[in-house]
């Protein structure tokens, strides 16, 4: 099998809200066109009745032009869920390195995000020090903020 990565999804509860966020804080740039979908297509592919969805693509940074997005959608009628948490099953958190990990979480912070963890740093035999931190976007999503040294 061929295969390529395409895209990460957040089903957010205002997808103008999160994708703004992102393309605030992490330079995510978007990727027309906007999305409003529905059908039967799209019900038979996500099994999802009555699907109905609208949102963006945001191209992650680090990547160029082709790189993989971030996919931020809407649905008209969102399901709730238990809020994340750094050990609950399935797909934790997006990673972003940044240059200061302290500094990457004030600017999270001041854009809406929350406090999760605390920064920290430990050695990784033949990769050096990392500092890293879990910390939450403003819809509660676990992101991790790292810097190599």
């Amino acid at each position: 099998m061929n295969c390529i990565y395409r895209h990460t999804n957040i089903i957010a509860r205002d997808w103008r809200k999160l994708s703004q966020f992102y393309e605030t804080v992490f330079d995510c740039v978007r990727v027309p066109p906007e999305r409003d979908l529905a059908g039967s297509w799209l019900e038979k592919g996500t099994g999802v009745a009555g699907a109905k969805l609208s949102g963006v693509q945001l191209r992650l940074p680090g990547h160029g032009d082709t790189g993989p997005t971030l996919e931020v959608f809407q649905y008209s009628e969102n399901e709730e869920r238990l809020p994340p948490a750094a050990n609950r099953v399935g797909i934790c958190h997006l990673a972003f390195e940044v240059d200061n990990v302290s500094e990457a979480m004030e600017e999270v912070l001041a854009n809406g995000g929350h406090k999760v963890g605390n920064v920290t740093s430990f050695d990784v035999e033949g990769i050096g020090t990392i500092s890293f931190v879990y910390i939450a976007d403003p819809e509660g999503n676990l992101i991790e903020l790292q810097a190599f040294d």
